[in-house]
């Protein structure tokens, strides 16, 4: 996907309420702009990090969309794994994935009044729930999720669960918001719960899977998959 806008840069100053971010402008103009992550997004909301923002047409003036971070460029919206990830199905990129002919977004499923990110389905093949997250925090090589408690995400994965025993097929994919790494592991000093649930979907049938982003500033791409420790 291409950013429909050229990118303004800046300085953060600081993002506070989870929404906001108050950044400085290369032209020396502060102002605040809306910071689409309700994470912790840790080591990623630094004061004195680069920031860059796109256009907003209504309410703040700009998003946050990127952060530089050891060397490398982050995306933090949250809403834009979805966009890659869909993007990806469409195109044929993930070949775990590629035989599926029919993808429907936000499907209602489960007994937990939950909504799976993608339906794939397709004659002959079992009906595929995938299930999208987004990582964007970094330890030594890896890309880690989560970056913080989340009741939320072992829910899917219990899901998940009960799709398998049903007889359809489910995948977790992981999309990595950056490009400097190497491999992927779930983060089991940060949430416990979501470490030990993972380890029981996979016992169950769920699959795994982790791919990274290419990041530039005009464009994102879903790219290359990446081992899960």
């Amino acid at each position: 996907m291409k950013f429909p806008s050229p990118l303004v840069s800046g300085v953060l100053i600081k993002r506070y309420k989870r929404f906001l971010a108050d950044v400085r402008l290369d032209t020396g103009e502060e102002l605040t702009a809306y910071c689409p992550n309700t994470g912790s997004m840790i080591t990623l909301a630094t004061p004195g990090s680069k920031v860059y923002l796109s256009p907003k047409l209504e309410g703040l003036k700009y998003t946050w969309e990127i952060v530089e971070n050891e060397g490398a460029l982050v995306t933090i919206n949250t809403q834009l794994p979805n966009t890659l990830a869909f993007e990806a199905l469409t195109q044929r990129r993930i070949p775990e994935l590629a035989h599926y002919e029919h993808i429907q977004r936000e499907v209602k499923y489960g007994v937990e009044n939950s909504r799976v990110d993608f339906l794939l389905e397709s004659a002959g093949h079992p009906a595929c729930y995938l299930e999208i997250k987004q990582v964007h925090l970094k330890r030594g090589n890896s890309g880690v999720f989560p970056d913080g408690i989340t009741a939320r995400g072992s829910k899917h994965l219990r899901e998940m669960m009960a799709e398998v025993i049903k007889g359809n097929r489910a995948v977790m994919l992981y999309v990595i918001q950056r490009g400097d790494v190497s491999s992927f592991e779930i983060a089991a000093d940060i949430d416990p719960e979501y470490a030990k649930t993972a380890a029981l979907a996979k016992s169950h049938g769920v699959e795994f899977l982790a791919y990274k982003t290419d990041v530039s500033l005009t464009e994102l791409s879903l790219s290359t998959k990446v081992p899960i420790l």
